[in-house]
């Protein structure tokens, strides 16, 4: 019999364009992964979904956690502005309301998950330098910052939080990058390049820092290794006000502005971005969460405030499955 272990066509994460290895066209059967399975002509490009909308509308708001347990924090509503201390916890189908922040404010930066979630920075009135602390049902004062600012991206955990970039109190960029250990912050290695409303993913020791505002809507990104920050691959659209989600090696991010409100998305493999599907609704300071193949979006700014919660599903796309394979046909 034929030996099909040996083909080794693997599904792709771009839009099908023939029958080349890595981009299998409708009819193609290839192996991966212990499976063999049939091309269809459909896109193997992630798409977005919509889920249940927040209470209110506002925007720069802070996100955290996953998609079936994200938690959007703080924000400010367009025009006033008010300044929020509103939580809320999203379940995968709806949001509920949680506790309080102690400090309202926009522009936080979060981290964590739901049950345990950080919230830093941001302004209100002033430049706080607050840090509070989430056990899935109120807040509690952490340490503070050691540099004030707002427009600032988070990552990590909550007992080993990330946050870098911002925009300090004199309107000036921040290339500033903290680390946190549960009580304090200290000093990490600073951005390459300063900017404001980047977005953010990954861990204290393998960070992801993509686009935001250097004077320009930048395409930069930064891998951090827990001590200093190395370029990586250029975002295909540079934009600010974008979030991100994921991993250093597995990110993802979503919306911003660049000439306009900005609904690209796209999926980061740890050398390069690519393509992904586009937000429903193009909007800039919005929140994210969760990881490249479960992404959460919600919140932001389309002109107007937005309530838009999204859902992304990476793939791999559409196909049919034939059968698992354990040996020769």
């Amino acid at each position: 019999m034929t030996d099909y272990k040996n083909v080794k066509y693997k599904y792709p994460t771009v839009t099908l364009s023939g029958a080349t290895e890595g981009s299998p066209a409708e009819g193609d059967i290839w192996y991966d992964s212990g499976k063999f399975y049939l091309g269809t002509s459909q896109s193997f490009t992630g798409s977005w979904s919509s889920g249940g909308s927040l209470s209110a509308v506002k925007r720069m708001v802070a996100g955290a956690g996953t998609q079936s347990a994200g938690l959007c924090m703080g924000g400010e509503v367009v025009g006033s502005p008010t300044y929020l201390a509103v939580t809320e916890e999203y379940n995968g189908t709806a949001w509920s309301s949680g506790g309080s922040l102690a400090n309202a404010r926009a522009g936080p930066a979060g981290a964590g998950t739901q049950s345990a979630g950080l919230c830093m920075g941001g302004k209100n009135s002033t430049y706080p330098s607050v840090t509070e602390e989430y056990n899935g049902t109120s807040w509690s004062a952490g340490g503070d910052l050691n540099t004030a600012r707002t427009g600032l991206t988070g990552a990590g955990t909550q007992s080993a939080g990330l946050c870098f970039g911002g925009n300090l109190s004199n309107n000036t960029n921040s290339a500033v990058t903290e680390e946190y250990d549960g009580t304090s912050w200290s000093a990490g290695g600073n951005l390459g390049t300063a900017r404001r409303y980047p977005g953010g993913a990954g861990t204290q020791s393998a960070g992801l820092s993509m686009g935001g505002s250097d004077g320009s809507d930048s395409n930069a990104t930064e891998e951090y290794d827990g001590t200093s920050w190395s370029g990586g691959g250029n975002l295909g659209t540079g934009r600010y006000g974008l979030t991100g989600c994921g991993t250093q090696s597995a990110g993802l991010c979503m919306g911003g502005y660049t000439s306009g409100y900005s609904n690209v998305t796209e999926e980061y493999d740890g050398s390069a971005w690519s393509a992904g599907g586009n937000l429903a609704t193009a909007r800039v300071y919005l929140g994210g969460a969760g990881t490249q193949s479960a992404g959460l979006c919600f919140g932001g700014n389309t002109g107007s405030n937005s309530s838009v919660t999204e859902e992304y599903d990476s793939g791999p796309g559409s196909y049919d499955e034939l059968f698992y394979a354990s040996g020769d046909l």
